[in-house]
């Protein structure tokens, strides 16, 4: 495999270049399965948020993703769920993220995840339980079961299934060549079994090989999760993937799966840095 310089999550790099967890959180540091290893992002969004790489590979096209890879990773990033959430039981709100090369605003082209861990959800997620439990009380069924049964009824926009999960195009989605992913069974990311895992990496491969023959090079992956430790009757896990540009030099994206999937802005810089980096060139303050 040819070394990349300059990549911290290339496996002549890494151990050196992506920092630790304390040992109050992981004994070793890092969470590791298969090629996936898991450690703390040194820019991160929320008080829990992690990285973890998916291959040893820099580069991986969107149609080579092997099953086994997204099962390890995703299994890594369950296991850094339980870590936090036991340790900071107000910590309720995962999120698993996946971009993929620089138009979906990913910043290193070896091939990563993200896992968020957040004391309340992002506005859409709040929106998303709300209007389920909405369903719920006015018809007593899932809102999200029901749309898969109408969805695979009427063919339009159903994909396919396995053990797991629905797999269909968004009848209102706010990206190119949506699909969105439910599961079956389990509100939240906690839940997940094994076999789940691996069957949401099958799944989520067959899409991606899928996006390659439509021309897609780039994408955006997030999961919306009920809250950690209880089951919701109403609503069910579930994923969506978006298409983004095509790759091209010098491109640079300032939009990622929070702006485009939770309606959640990641900014920056603070509020009032910006205010006192402009106040001097507005003088004195104007009296009321």
């Amino acid at each position: 495999m040819p070394k990349v310089e300059g990549c911290p999550f290339c496996p002549e790099n890494i151990q050196a270049r992506v920092p630790l967890f304390s040992e109050d959180i992981l004994p070793d540091g890092r969470l590791s399965k298969g090629e996936c290893l898991l450690f703390p992002n040194m820019f991160p969004f929320a008080e829990h948020h992690a990285v973890a790489t998916l291959t040893k590979q820099h580069f991986v096209g969107i149609g080579g993703f092997q099953p086994r890879s997204v099962a390890d990773n995703l299994s890594c990033v369950l296991q850094y769920v339980e870590v936090v959430h036991r340790r900071d039981r107000r910590a309720r709100y995962p999120i698993y993220i996946w971009n993929h090369l620089p138009p979906s605003a990913a910043s290193i082209v070896h091939p990563h995840t993200q896992a968020i861990v957040d004391r309340r959800p992002t506005p859409y997620q709040r929106r998303l339980l709300a209007a389920s439990r909405a369903y719920h009380r006015r018809h007593g069924r899932s809102f999200w079961q029901d749309l898969a049964i109408e969805e695979r009824h009427r063919g339009e926009r159903y994909i396919g299934e396995n053990r797991s999960l629905w797999a269909v195009a968004s009848y209102a989605p706010q990206g190119n060549r949506e699909v969105q992913l439910i599961f079956k069974k389990g509100s939240s990311l906690d839940g997940l079994e094994e076999e789940q895992v691996g069957d949401f990496a099958d799944a989520l491969a067959r899409v991606l090989r899928g996006y390659a023959g439509m021309g897609v090079d780039s994408f955006n992956l997030s999961t919306f999760s009920g809250p950690l430790g209880v089951e919701l009757p109403y609503y069910s896990l579930h994923a969506r993937v978006i298409s983004r540009p095509v790759l091209r030099a010098y491109y640079r994206n300032d939009t990622g799966p929070l702006e485009r999937l939770h309606h959640e802005a990641d900014i920056e810089v603070a509020p009032e840095a910006v205010a006192q980096a402009l106040r001097p060139f507005f003088g004195p303050s104007i009296p009321s």
